[in-house]
């Protein structure tokens, strides 16, 4: 998002400057002249190739993790497991094609290569995507607030029930949170304070990590409630299971009316493309090679730790497993002081940035002010800055999303939704139909292979996007929705 310093530039003069200049500067061509060397001409990238990784590696991870076991669990561990390295390749692949496309035009912002490939409305089409997957990320921080936070007040209470006080109210809670922490942030015009917490939130999601591996050997399955008096009944089709004998070993495939959920879950958990090319900007002796490697490394670190995680969350609770997975955890009783830890910092409304990379995707307020301002680039593009205005959008973007969080009864559907449709659309689609559109004919024919690949990659995204949607709706009119929403 918002930085005071980058690279020597202040953030509000130069970063909109930046995305201006970018449609009209290409790279700079190596004296050698037998090959172009691609350089950026504002300025050179500073950060360094590891400082880069982390920053795309924080990027991508997100509240997707604690779905993922959720999705494997409604899966079995191989389908998962070719799913996840499936969307990650792919992944990896899109990054290739963001590459290639600013290396042709020298832009490193999403919404401006929309702009170069199909307009104004390419770039209006590609902010609003953008906002609509920065609402839903929002909404799943926000609901794992309204999940988590009732429940660490009851163990500050001392009590494993909730008594119905509104201070354990979870939509009462997010509106106070809303407006005493994220409002307050969401006003500010600079935020480039919240990069004094760098590799907070890498460092807590290792925590997690830990904390799930850790719990997986002190969790005897199934959970008895004599043993456990705190803990939560299982659903009906749980006790049926349970029942069988079988409820507690591990599937290797499996196919239920969840499984429509899995891939969005795995696309929503891996989207990091708009911040793809704003650190390419800040990588020091840019190249795409030197790039691409960083994206590689950090796809493959978010997998291991997405695998990891939803390995062990899964062979804790097997088909128990909520689509929330702390939440899964309230069965241990309120006491367990290791699982209170890992509620205390994910209750808390904020994801932390890297330390030169905060202008993109790092909190809520930060979400906030990305949305906010690719509004104020598609409504009022040659406006300057006004109090008014900034007011008035994060007021209503914060009531849009506590209306969402509020009335959304699980964040499966939130996970679904967002991952079933603008995570496709940035990974998938918008990035191959650019590359059809900006890489030049006399370079690759319209009919060459990797246009034609690209324009495959974008028709997959439509087809996940058509297929995830359709077993999404298909589930919620049958009411085949599973208990355990996280709520």
């Amino acid at each position: 998002m918002e930085l005071q310093k980058m690279n020597g530039h202040s953030k509000d003069e130069g970063f909109d400057g930046l995305d201006v200049m970018a449609e009209h500067e290409e790279f700079l061509p190596n004296k050698t002249g037998a090959k172009k060397e691609m350089h950026f001409t504002d300025f050179e990238g500073k950060t360094s190739f590891g400082m880069s990784v982390f920053n795309l590696s924080n990027s991508i991870m997100g509240s997707g993790i604690l779905g993922l076991a959720f999705a494997m669990s409604n899966t079995g561990i191989i389908l998962f497991l070719i799913l996840l390295m499936s969307i990650a390749i792919l992944s990896a692949y899109s990054i290739h094609l963001l590459l290639k496309c600013a290396g042709v035009v020298g832009i490193r912002a999403y919404e401006q290569l929309g702009n170069r490939a199909f307009g104004s409305v390419g770039k209006i089409v590609a902010g609003c995507i953008i906002t609509i997957h920065n609402i839903g990320a929002m909404s799943s921080y926000l609901f794992i607030v309204k999940s988590e936070l009732p429940l660490v007040i009851q163990a500050f209470l001392g009590t494993n029930v909730n008594t119905g006080e509104w201070f354990m109210n979870g939509n009462y809670l997010i509106i106070i949170v809303s407006i005493f922490i994220i409002l307050p942030l969401a006003l500010m015009k600079q935020l480039g304070y919240l990069g004094y917490t760098s590799g907070l939130s890498l460092t807590c999601m290792v925590f997690f990590l830990i904390s799930v591996i850790y719990k997986k050997f002190n969790i005897d399955c199934p959970l008895e409630e004599e043993d456990h008096p705190n803990v939560t009944v299982f659903a009906d089709d749980h006790a049926a299971m349970n029942e069988t004998g079988d409820f507690c070993e591990a599937k290797m495939f499996t196919v239920n009316s969840q499984t429509a959920y899995t891939i969005p879950i795995l696309a929503f958990a891996f989207v990091c493309h708009p911040e793809v090319l704003p650190i390419y900007t800040e990588l020091r002796d840019a190249t795409k090679k030197r790039m691409q490697g960083v994206a590689n490394i950090s796809i493959l670190a978010m997998f291991v730790m997405y695998l990891m995680t939803a390995l062990f969350g899964y062979l804790t609770f097997y088909g128990a497993v909520e689509s929330e997975l702390l939440h899964t955890y309230s069965r241990l009783g309120f006491k367990d002081v290791l699982i209170l830890c890992v509620r205390l910092r994910c209750s808390w409304p904020s994801r932390s940035p890297s330390p030169w990379f905060c202008f993109r995707e790092t909190c809520f307020p930060s979400f906030l002010l990305q949305i906010r301002r690719a509004l104020l680039q598609i409504l009022f593009p040659d406006k300057p800055f006004h109090w008014a205005r900034h007011i008035a959008i994060a007021f209503c973007l914060i009531f849009l999303v506590n209306l969402l969080v509020i009335f959304v009864p699980s964040i499966r559907d939130i996970f679904g939704i967002i991952g079933a449709t603008s995570a496709p659309t940035l990974i998938f689609i918008l990035p191959g139909i650019f590359y059809v559109r900006i890489i030049p004919e006399d370079q690759e024919p319209l009919l060459s292979r990797p246009k034609i690949q690209a324009a495959c990659f974008a028709a997959l995204g439509f087809v996940f996007m058509i297929m995830s949607l359709s077993f999404i709706i298909t589930d919620w009119v049958t009411g085949e929705s599973r208990s355990g929403g996280g709520h």
